[in-house]
């Protein structure tokens, strides 16, 4: 579609929002009887200023900014860890890294970690296939490579992608860094495997097999859409009656570094590479919403678009932006932990968008509150937020950011203080410092935290600093408790 059709197009969804709203009330009330299905789509590295409805100038996002019309958009979403593995496991398990044991000192797991999340946590994916839900996975899983850590060792009946970052495994002397924004490497020299794996009947991982290796990532973004399309059409019929609906979380490995895009996205986009990599995964949203519709699932399926962190920052041309957010993936700056966020769909009010908090966190204690699910026994750091979408108020006032094992910064309502600083990947301050005073900055005022006014509001910083000190030491499990978590995540 040309872009100044696309711009008409927005200008009549928006006008017709309100509408459109009545009529998905309406559609919600007729299945209220059917039970939900989810579907969460996770890209990597994506940054808070790269989509066109956040605000990116050249980079065109249609099916997004669609969705943000037909859905709410989330300006004040985050992520519960920078970087990737203790995101991911936050987002599934509903809990804080250090909770479930993904913040070992690496930060990450890569190719020659032993371990990976622990299988005393409860996915939302083992949470909704113990309601009797189909449970598929398509991308990026990065929770651990063995067969015990595996998707299909956590809930997922299926599960197709790689199993860890994109530009591990990479043949020795090849490169992963470029400076002009035109350039593609050679996927040939990143050995990351694409892996097929089912769930058996004991709930474990019942076979691997390497589809690929190295993965064509040319060509990943478009086989990951092909298999959500084709899971979506597989399960529609038990998803319309709710007699089996679904949960499908579909993990991107772009736009994390190095980059590729189907021949069919090269140089589309003024935003060179970078550029053609999103607008190829606004198509693969696009063609997801479209299989709902399809399949008439709309009224019964609640969709979630965000990021693991924020963009990685280093890699310039090759990296994303997190518009204006202070600094990316790696630190607890806003721009490291604030993510784009889009929910759409049943019980999401139409052409909204608020700035009140939520999180990845939040999605496991949601989903199971509208599939009237019971939650885990563990302790959660996420909050129901079927109000917030439905178009009420956040159950959530606070946030706490963690890197690592220590806490970094606290958020409560508009105030956030922080106590230790570390800057992004290549950022400023390269290590851990402890600040002599505590930073407070009002992130609804000055979202970009240039302005410390801790001096002229030394009330909050005690309060915040207090809120903090009860956290933390409300939730301590025992020292070899939590040593043993983070050996296993080493």
């Amino acid at each position: 579609m040309p872009r100044s059709l696309r711009s008409l197009f927005l200008l009549l969804a928006a006008a017709t929002a309100p509408a459109a709203a009545s009529a998905q009330n309406e559609s919600a009330d007729d299945s209220a009887e059917v039970r939900p299905s989810f579907v969460v789509i996770f890209c990597d590295d994506l940054g808070y200023g790269d989509l066109g409805c956040f605000g990116h100038p050249t980079i065109a996002t249609p099916n997004l900014d669609r969705m943000a019309v037909e859905g709410t958009k989330l300006t004040s979403f985050y992520v519960a860890a920078s970087v990737c593995t203790p995101s991911r496991a936050g987002l599934l398990t509903g809990r804080l890294p250090i909770r479930n044991g993904m913040m070992g000192n690496r930060r990450v797991l890569f190719p020659d970690s032993a371990s990976g999340l622990p299988q005393s946590e409860t996915t939302i994916a083992r949470l909704l296939k113990g309601e009797g839900y189909a449970t598929g996975m398509f991308g990026k899983w990065h929770l651990g490579h063995l067969p015990d850590h595996l998707p299909t060792s956590h809930g997922f009946d299926e599960y197709v992608g790689i199993p860890y970052s994109n530009d591990m495994d990479k043949v020795q002397g090849a490169k992963n860094r470029v400076e002009d924004p035109s350039t593609v490497l050679d996927w040939r020299t990143f050995n990351v495997p694409l892996l097929k794996s089912a769930r058996g009947d004991d709930g474990m991982t019942a076979e691997v097999e390497t589809l690929e290796q190295p993965t064509d990532q040319t060509t990943i973004t478009r086989r990951y859409t092909q298999r959500a399309v084709e899971f979506i059409e597989r399960n529609a019929p038990g998803a319309r009656t709710g007699e089996q609906p679904f949960f499908l979380y579909v993990p991107h490995s772009m736009p994390h570094i190095p980059l590729f895009r189907s021949d069919a996205f090269a140089g589309r986009s003024a935003a060179g590479v970078y550029g053609d990599v999103i607008e190829e995964i606004d198509e693969s949203v696009g063609q997801i919403l479209d299989a709902l519709r399809v399949q008439q699932l709309q009224p019964h399926t609640t969709v979630v678009f965000t990021s693991d962190n924020g963009p990685w920052l280093p890699f310039k041309q090759h990296g994303g932006s997190a518009g204006l957010l202070r600094d990316g993936k790696g630190t607890t700056w806003e721009g490291g932990m604030r993510v784009p966020a889009i929910a759409w769909g049943r019980g999401v009010q139409a052409g909204r968008t608020t700035p009140q908090m939520m999180s990845t966190l939040d999605l496991l204690p949601t989903f199971a509150a509208m599939a009237g699910a019971d939650l885990p026994e563990a302790t959660l750091d996420g909050v129901d937020q079927t109000a917030l979408l439905d178009g009420g108020d956040s159950a959530r006032d606070r946030m706490y950011y963690y890197r690592s094992r220590d806490l970094y910064a606290a958020r409560k309502g508009p105030w956030k203080a922080h106590f230790i600083a570390h800057g992004s990947y290549g950022g400023e301050p390269r290590k851990k410092t402890q600040l002599a005073q505590p930073e407070l900055y009002n992130v609804e005022v000055d979202p970009g935290e240039r302005f410390n006014v801790a001096a002229d509001h030394p009330e909050v910083v005690a309060e915040i600093e207090a809120m903090a000190q009860e956290f933390v030491g409300s939730f301590e499990p025992p020292a070899s408790e939590l040593e043993a978590k983070i050996a296993a995540s080493e």
